[in-house]
């Protein structure tokens, strides 16, 4: 492929947005209408979501590069996830792109995650283009849209410059864009959003020295060539062939890391695809093969005796890139060994050594996750900023292969000024009016404090609290359950405060089964009386797994696998059908809000089990 070499006409940019908002679908629609597809290339739907969970939730999970070529000009775009579990993903994808496009629905409006990604954003000093989304839908509002994210930016403390945005009005799915809603009915194309992208985006800033720096923002893998290496080049240029040198961070210290490099093959990206090049220019997003031990916040540099003048002394302190800035965890899981009677007959790698070795190998791809090691060889501390980051890695490491046990997420606290503080959180709820107090109670009940009220219709209300971050532990499922399903929550961290008090968690307690074996619809149908099931019938159980939700506080011992007893007398009752309610379907990112903290949450990837930590019922707890 020919290689770019006009740095003026580079432009890097980040799609940002809350989740839904359609940040992957309208760079779907950017892809296909810059030509970067052949007319009868089939390309799939929501084509940056390449992941199986991606596509499964309908969300962004892991930042994506892809690039186009719009006239003279090559774009760089970078799809980011929407959620706040995932913020790790936005904060080093940023460092690579010198504007943004912040997508907001025209009827939701910003939600929670359009302000965390937006003040990331405006704090890196990035342009914002303003994209009002989905303008075609029948409760959209797109002038009052435009107003709140205005105010928006001037809660974020934005300066005159950066409130001084530009907007445009698009139909992402229909790949059309317009400056004005009167030019809605005739727009036919992107090329309004096109035009002011090339316009309004700066090109790359470049330092003048001329030496080879790169920061490591992103890492992939090849089967061919093994890792590489993806990041925006500041300065210089990069050849193939070319010997640099990594900098990094020697392990438990600041001191530097130095390792040098050759550059076995250089790619930059068309479209979905990463094309090999024989060099790289500075501003130009790249990736390079021949790093085996570079990290995420890693500087490739040029190695001494290269462009480097004689004059000046080789040091890697002053030559390597300020390292990513993340924002610390707020919560941690313990992540051990699975341990149960049923262990070992689903997984195909059950091992303390093989779960350590993939954690740490997610640790390298995702800088917003911590990991401590414990006294006990089988068990491990991840720290992780939200349930659903957590629920992502069990899920993905499920599918793997691997078997565990995960317990209750706890909230990281903080000491600050010698007061004990924790994570606050910032929670939209948009919820069906027939329910806004019970919902109202269960947030107070929680320390939630109401902030504002504000009606989006006549029978629906946003809801606005500020609450701790463990006081969302377990509510998902209880909001859904009040709203009838009807009802919207998002929330994102909203700094430290200090301790709240005593919080209630669940309200039910477990039915636990007493002893081993399979379970009967005989039994079952009794039992089902006492709560909700989450096991049917046939199912192997063992002495401490939980098999469903009690109707009260308490836990409940009970013998799922009694049978009907067989004798030669009849009864009037003795043929009756046995008619069982199905089981409530157990998912790793409920079972974690559910769990109390002597439960633990068992994975194999063909089963998913709740249990008590101490399995024998006659041991004290």
């Amino acid at each position: 492929m020919t290689v770019f070499s006009d740095s003026n006409k580079l432009r890097n940019v980040a799609i940002i947005a809350h989740v839904d908002h359609g940040k992957t679908t309208l760079v779907d629609e950017l892809l296909k209408q810059s030509g970067t597809f052949r007319d009868n290339e089939s390309v799939a739907e929501r084509a940056m979501d390449s992941m199986d969970l991606e596509r499964e939730r309908g969300i962004t999970i892991a930042a994506k590069n892809t690039a186009i070529r719009y006239g003279d000009y090559k774009i760089n775009i970078v799809d980011t996830p929407g959620h706040a579990d995932f913020g790790g993903e936005v904060e080093r994808i940023l460092g690579m792109v010198d504007g943004c496009c912040l997508l907001v629905d025209a009827a939701e409006g910003p939600l929670p995650q359009t302000r965390f990604v937006l003040e990331k954003a405006l704090k890196r000093g990035l342009k914002v283009l303003v994209v009002i989304n989905k303008v075609d839908r029948g409760d959209a509002r797109p002038q009052e849209v435009l107003s709140e994210v205005f105010n928006l930016f001037i809660d974020l403390d934005a300066t005159e410059e950066q409130c001084d945005f530009p907007y445009i009005f698009a139909v992402a799915r229909e790949g059309k864009a317009f400056k004005t809603l009167e030019e809605f009915p005739t727009a036919d194309s992107l090329k309004p959003l096109f035009d002011e992208i090339v316009r309004f985006m700066p090109a790359p800033t470049i330092e003048a020295d001329g030496r080879l720096k790169l920061l490591v923002s992103n890492l992939g893998y090849s089967d061919y060539l093994g890792r590489l290496a993806i990041g925006r080049i500041t300065s210089g240029t990069i050849k193939v062939g070319q010997t640099a040198a990594i900098i990094g961070v020697k392990p438990g210290s600041t001191e530097p890391r130095v390792k040098t490099l050759r550059v076995q093959a250089l790619f930059s990206y068309h479209g979905l695809k990463q094309v090999p090049v024989d060099s790289g220019i500075a501003g130009d997003i790249v990736a390079l093969a021949g790093v085996d031990e570079v990290e995420l916040g890693d500087s490739i540099v040029e190695a001494p005796g290269g462009a480097v003048k004689a004059e000046d002394r080789w040091d890697p302190v002053t030559l390597a890139l300020p390292r990513l800035q993340i924002d610390e965890p707020t919560l941690k899981v313990e992540w051990m060994v699975n341990s149960s009677p049923l262990a070992g007959t689903e997984g195909e790698h059950v091992t303390s050594s093989k779960l350590k070795e993939r954690l740490h190998r997610e640790l390298r791809l995702n800088v917003a996750l911590r990991l401590q090691e414990t006294d006990v060889a089988d068990k491990f501390v991840l720290m992780a900023r939200g349930e659903l980051q957590v629920a992502i890695l069990a899920e993905t490491m499920r599918r793997e292969g691997y078997e565990f046990s995960i317990g209750q997420p706890q909230i990281l606290f903080k000491e600050i000024d010698g007061v004990m503080c924790e994570p606050m959180e910032y929670a939209i709820l948009d919820v069906p009016t027939f329910s806004q107090g019970t919902i109202t109670q269960m947030f107070q009940m929680r320390k939630g404090m109401l902030q504002n009220i504000t009606s989006r219709s006549s029978d629906r209300i946003r809801l606005e609290f500020l609450i701790p971050s463990r006081g969302l532990i377990g509510m998902r499922s209880k909001f859904l359950t009040e709203t009838k399903g009807e009802g919207l929550l998002n929330f994102s961290a909203a700094g430290y405060e200090p301790l709240k008090g005593d919080l209630v968690h669940r309200m039910n307690g477990a039915l636990v089964s007493d002893r081993a074996g399979e379970s009967s619809a005989y039994s079952l149908e009794t039992l089902q009386e006492r709560g909700i099931l989450f096991i049917g019938h046939g199912a192997k159980v063992y002495e401490g797994m939980i098999i469903g939700e009690n109707a009260k506080e308490n836990d409940l011992n009970v013998n799922p696998v009694k049978t009907k007893q067989l004798t030669n007398f009849r009864t009037v009752n003795k043929d009756d059908a046995i008619v069982l309610t199905p089981p409530r379907t157990v998912t790793i990112e409920n079972a974690l809000e559910w769990i109390r903290e002597d439960e633990l949450l068992e994975v194999t990837p063909k089963t998913i089990r709740a249990r008590k930590r101490i399995l024998s019922k006659n041991r004290p707890t």
